[in-house]
């Protein structure tokens, strides 16, 4: 699916719809530049999954749960896993094999443990097109 954004609510917008259609277990890898808007797709994916709390990156916490809504949420960002096993001592695997959903930016810095039935997904820039531009890749 290929979406094309043109503000920040727009973008929370595809992300909150794809997130409906999401069953517990999905782990959502986001993949896109330093100010794509991986945060800001996270904000409305959390809004899709009916989280009433206020969703932050978690770039130093690693990963933030949230139980507010229809299942549990966790949050990932994993862009200062420097190793694997840095990684598996957060416990991801009781987060990505067990009964809510994962939403991990930068996920294509840990590929090796994502599992191959997860969703990808691509946001990009495009300042030619204007500066919130975003086109939102859905594979």
């Amino acid at each position: 699916m290929l979406y094309e954004s043109l503000s920040a609510e727009e973008t929370m917008n595809v992300a909150e719809t794809s997130a409906k259609k999401l069953s517990p277990g999905t782990i959502v890898c986001l993949s896109g530049d330093l100010g794509s808007g991986k945060t800001v797709f996270a904000k409305g994916f959390a809004r899709g999954l009916g989280v009433s709390s206020d969703v932050t990156s978690p770039t130093f916490a690693i990963i933030n749960s949230y139980n507010s809504g229809v299942v549990p949420f966790h949050h990932f960002d994993v862009y200062r896993i420097k190793n694997i096993s840095e990684m598996e001592d957060t416990g991801y695997e009781d987060y990505f094999y067990g009964d809510g959903v994962c939403l991990v930016e930068w996920a294509e810095m840990i590929a090796e443990l994502i599992p191959s039935n997860a969703v990808w997904v691509k946001i990009t820039k495009d300042l030619n097109v204007g500066s919130d531009y975003r086109r939102i890749e859905i594979l």
